[in-house]
């Protein structure tokens, strides 16, 4: 796993990129020993390894696939980014069913550590509408940044930089850091 392990131009900030060979996992997984399935990515993740690290960070597709249950199971808590949109509060009422079944079986301890509103639009109604309900149904679990649709945030990745880096003044990478303070402060 050591090997993997890339360094970035932000000096507090590592990563392990993924890559074509990830195509194929999910109908790997799935042919595989069922009894097993769920456990491979935290069995990969040694201890010894990762243990430099304050943070380890899983970014999973916006699927309930073996991808995303291998790193429920692995990990100590959930990070869920929420889109403002309305179809995003049933893609979380799924995760969280998700994550009880994952706790029952295989990770009692997984706890959630937010809910990040993204793509928020201070202009749309139904922007404002969502983070409301959210506010309603997970008041504890809400974090207080909220990340705005911004160019910024899309224009970052095809320069292969983060927002931070990429214009740290722009509303996006603001908030994101702001993401990252609360995080800090209370995790």
């Amino acid at each position: 796993m050591r090997d993997l392990i890339q360094k970035t131009a932000l000096p507090y900030l590592s990563a392990i990129p993924c890559s074509v060979a990830m195509a194929g996992f999910e109908p790997e997984v799935a042919a595989g020993d069922p009894a097993m399935r769920h456990r491979i990515l935290k069995d990969s993740l040694p201890q010894e390894d990762l243990s430099s690290f304050e943070y380890v960070l899983l970014d999973c597709p916006p699927s309930l696939g073996f991808i995303t249950l291998n790193a429920l199971v692995a990990s100590h808590s959930v990070l869920i980014p929420v889109q403002c949109e309305y179809f995003a509060l049933e893609g979380l009422g799924q995760l969280m069913k998700t994550m009880d079944r994952v706790r029952q079986r295989w990770n009692m301890d997984l706890a959630i550590e937010g809910i990040l509103p993204t793509m928020f639009d201070r202009r749309n109604r139904l922007s404002a509408s969502v983070l409301e309900e959210l506010k309603k149904h997970f008041p504890k679990d809400v974090f207080s940044s909220i990340i705005p649709r911004n160019v910024t945030l899309g224009e970052a990745p095809s320069h292969g930089m983060p927002a931070v880096l990429y214009d740290v003044m722009s509303k996006g990478a603001q908030s994101y850091m702001s993401l990252a303070k609360e995080i800090l402060a209370y995790g």
